[in-house]
């Protein structure tokens, strides 16, 4: 493995010189921007502050970053104000303007944050949790099942989950996480209260968060290569929505599935404020929960999913799938019609993640029973790949899954398992969970919790397995050189592999404290084989350039932002979502899209130039 600093993190901690205030003008029909400084109370200027501008219902907000000599600007804003503006940098409270109006410049003087339990609140949530996985030093084993299995779905570390239960609540947590797909070892499950209790008592966490408040690497300011970033996050759905994954479509608007509410959004940038459209995606006579059970089905209280849309791509000829995990089908969604067209599973539970291969067919994973799906649309054949497992007691377990979703039916077993209120001594089930397509055609998968990637033989369909040297492979992709990166979401780390020398490159992610992060997935831009890395517990987007093996960390506005998919427009902007579950632990209590672009003004000289 390769440590983060002999890959020049510190640079990225250092405040380094000033990249300029963007300019960032990105479209012809320029509207007015909003300029200015932040500072200190007695006017010394604060580097790397986040000024974010909204406006409008669903809200539209653009974040810029302060540069060395405090000052900001931001790009052509929607509309003519009035405009809600906030700057924030950990180490000093928000400062809120409400009804600003364009045109004069702005002076935002923060104030130094001085009670100590402020400060630590303002901490991302992989710094308390850090706290937690000291627990468990020593245990290696349950350290990496509690990462693997209690982040699948929110941060962890996050106000919300650092809240003090009694043993009957954490039974109940437990039971409702198992429901979720997060299961853990009774040991594990006997531990988990005395662990977070001790971990997160503010009594102990506050002073050890805040210790070395007065030293600059405390919270330093994003390195000058991220303070050239515009963010901008649009409001999607509702408190009780959950929009899961995103794709671009070439026409440059981006599609969103809202898992738990069964609806599909459509955002297109280039209205001002964001043009919003939404559809309900057909369920047929599915109840709650659709295939997977009855209503006691694996789903938030909020939720009113039949079909739970999960996985977005963009077909050759422009049309939208989607994988309907809980309802055990594909859908078609044609953007000209408006027209949905259903495929059902006749074999396997949960399709999850797919992917086009260069011949137009679809190639997923199927989560709970351990298959990859392949649906050629050309011949309209549909045929499923039972993928090995590791144990006997996994073979049994996915061959006797269709009993038990029988019997789920018949009676809810979750209930049962709330009475017993601890962890599962079942094997883990393998869980499918990414894939990709090589530029060769091969088809490569993981199993998350096996720790294990797959080739898939495109015409023979014969499966070969290759054992990780990290744990927890997710969601993973290919760049134009044939090279397949995987983020390591319970070992923190982003890893390269050599299909051809089956060699693995690592290297651990550059998030303090170094082991606290839960890369969820990851995207390659092609066009220069960059890698963007979820940051999904930091708060963060990570970029990794492979020629010089460097980081830059991206901070991103919203507290509690726990990012999934990621792809890119164009213009070689990077999309995601915020989709924590539930949603109203997000700052704000919405979800949103996510747009980032790294360098607008590197963007504007190029379209300038350009014959």
């Amino acid at each position: 493995m390769r440590s983060p600093k002999r890959l020049r993190l510190t640079v990225f901690l250092a405040l380094g010189l000033a990249t300029g205030v963007p300019t960032a003008a990105t479209s012809a029909e320029a509207g007015p921007t909003l300029t200015g400084t932040v500072t200190d109370s007695t006017g010394v200027p604060i580097v790397g502050a986040m000024v974010s501008v909204s406006t409008g219902k669903p809200a539209h907000r653009i974040t810029v970053f302060s540069d060395h000599q405090g000052r900001f600007a931001t790009p052509p804003l929607d509309g003519a104000g009035p405009y809600d503006v906030r700057a924030r940098r950990i180490g000093w409270r928000d400062r809120q303007a409400v009804g600003v109006a364009p045109g004069e410049a702005l002076t935002l003087p923060l104030e130094r944050e001085t009670d100590a339990t402020a400060l630590a609140a303002q901490l991302p949530a992989n710094r308390w949790y850090a706290l937690l996985l000291d627990e468990l030093e020593g245990q290696p084993e349950m350290r990496e099942q509690l990462v693997r299995q209690c982040t699948y779905c929110h941060q962890q570390g996050s106000l919300h989950t650092r809240i003090e239960r009694s043993p009957e609540q954490w039974q109940k947590v437990i039971a409702l996480m198992g429901r979720m797909g997060g299961v853990i070892s009774p040991a594990l499950a006997e531990q988990v209260p005395e662990i977070f209790t001790r971990a997160y008592a503010p009594a102990t966490a506050v002073p050890r968060l805040t210790a070395d408040r007065d030293e600059p690497d405390f919270a330093p300011p994003p390195h000058p290569e991220a303070r050239k970033a515009v963010i901008e996050e649009w409001d999607l759905g509702h408190p009780a929505s959950m929009q899961h994954d995103v794709t671009m479509h070439p026409d440059g608007r981006l599609y969103s599935v809202d898992m738990t509410q069964d609806m599909l959004y459509r955002l297109d940038p280039s209205v001002p404020g964001g043009d919003r459209k939404s559809w309900k995606v057909p369920h047929g006579d599915l109840e709650l929960g659709g295939a997977l059970g009855t209503g006691g089905a694996p789903t938030p209280s909020t939720a009113n999913a039949r079909v739970g849309p999960h996985s977005l791509q963009v077909a050759p000829d422009g049309a939208i799938w989607s994988t309907l995990a809980l309802g055990n089908q594909l859908a078609r969604f044609d953007p000209k019609t408006e027209a949905w067209t259903i495929h059902p599973l006749e074999e396997g539970f949960y399709p999850h993640t797919l992917r086009f291969d260069a011949r137009g067919r679809i190639w997923y994973t199927v989560a709970v029973s351990n298959h990859v799906g392949v649906l050629d649309l050309a011949t309209g054949e549909h045929q499923w790949i039972r993928l090995p497992t590791k144990t006997w007691g996994q073979a049994i377990m996915v061959r006797m899954l269709p009993v038990f979703l029988w019997l789920a039916q018949k009676m809810d077993l979750g209930a049962a398992g709330e009475g017993g209120g601890g962890g599962s001594d079942l094997p883990e089930m393998p869980i499918p969970y990414g894939i990709d397509v090589s530029p060769t055609g091969d088809i490569w998968f993981s199993q998350l919790n096996n720790h294990q990637i797959g080739r898939i033989d495109p015409d023979t369909f014969e499966v070969e397995m290759v054992q990780t040297p990290f744990s927890a492979p997710r969601r993973l992709r290919f760049d134009s050189q044939g090279r397949l990166w995987i983020p390591g979401f319970s070992s923190s780390v982003l890893a390269r592999f050599d299909p051809e020398t089956r060699a693995f490159e690592t290297w651990e992610l550059p998030i303090e404290p170094l082991g606290s992060e839960t890369p969820y997935a990851l995207h390659v831009d092609r066009r220069t084989d960059t890698v963007w890395v979820c940051g999904t517990n930091s708060d963060t987007l990570i970029r990794f350039e492979p020629p010089s093996e460097r980081f830059t960390v991206y901070p991103l506005p919203t507290r509690v932002t726990y990012t999934r998919e990621i792809d890119f427009d164009a213009q070689g902007r990077v999309w995601t979502s915020n989709s924590n579950v539930p949603s109203w632990q997000i700052e704000g209590g919405l979800p949103k899209v996510i747009r980032l672009d790294p360098d607008p003004t590197a963007r504007a000289r190029v379209a300038t130039t350009a014959p």
